[in-house]
């Protein structure tokens, strides 16, 4: 900025405009950049196009860890600064909520996962639950998905127009080659997963049904997240005109 001043108006009246003294407006003007200022700039270019790359969909965290993959040194607080310094923020949508008939709240229903998400082997502990996708012409349509929460992988997924329980038992059919006996499938209380036709396909699978307490994400966490990532990276980024272009997400 000085540079430019210099260049377009006397120094006396650049010195006066700035307030400050004649030593301290010749030591700026000389100044050379650091090597952490050189860095910095080198650092911000690489930040800037990967958030950009990444449609602004990126924070500070994913973008970490791709420069960490492309060999760049920096810290996750280093790339968080620079990322608020260059004002550049990933795009978030509040989470809607739609209203939806209640459920019994049977208090024996069990918890056999109790936020316990890990697993040693496949097919030994599954996930599941439905998210919303807002359509132009149709409205809501729904996906339903599966995880295995040792590849932290979804096994399978299914979208449907209603959020009933055949959508819920069509997912849970795509896996039934997966599934072994004593399994543990954890879902949330919504109707779909209390209805006697998904209780009774459990049962011939000889899968155990683990339920979250009502209303308490945390006990389905680790598909919840899944959800909500898939959301703000495409479904958020995305106008879908109606159920058939939606359902391939």
């Amino acid at each position: 900025m000085i540079e430019k001043l210099k260049k377009a108006h006397p120094i006396t009246l650049v010195i006066e405009t700035l307030g400050m003294s004649r030593s301290t407006y010749y030591a700026k003007l000389n100044h050379e950049p650091s090597q952490r200022q050189l860095s910095n700039e080198k650092l911000s270019k690489k930040i800037k196009n990967e958030f950009f790359k990444a449609k602004q969909r990126y924070g500070a965290p994913k973008i970490h860890a791709q420069l960490l993959r492309q060999g760049e040194r920096c810290s996750l607080k280093r790339v968080q600064k620079l990322m608020r310094k260059l004002g550049l923020r990933s795009i978030i949508m509040k989470k809607w909520k739609a209203k939806s008939s209640e459920a019994a709240n049977d208090v024996n229903l069990p918890n056999l996962l109790k936020q316990d998400f890990s697993a040693p082997r496949l097919n030994q502990k599954w996930t599941t639950d439905i998210t919303y996708i807002h359509t132009q012409k149709d409205g809501w349509c729904y996906l339903s998905s599966i995880l295995d929460l040792c590849s932290r992988k979804i096994i399978a997924w299914d979208v449907g127009r209603n959020m009933e329980t055949d959508l819920v038992i069509q997912t849970l059919n795509k896996v039934v080659h997966r599934a072994s006996h004593g399994l543990i499938l954890q879902t949330d209380q919504g109707s779909q997963y209390l209805s006697n036709a998904y209780e009774k396909r459990l049962n011939e699978l000889g899968i155990r049904h683990s339920y979250s307490l009502k209303g308490y994400p945390y006990d389905n966490s680790a598909i919840e997240s899944f959800h909500a990532s898939l959301k703000k990276e495409e479904v958020y980024q995305t106008t879908y005109t109606d159920f058939e272009a939606a359902k391939p997400l």
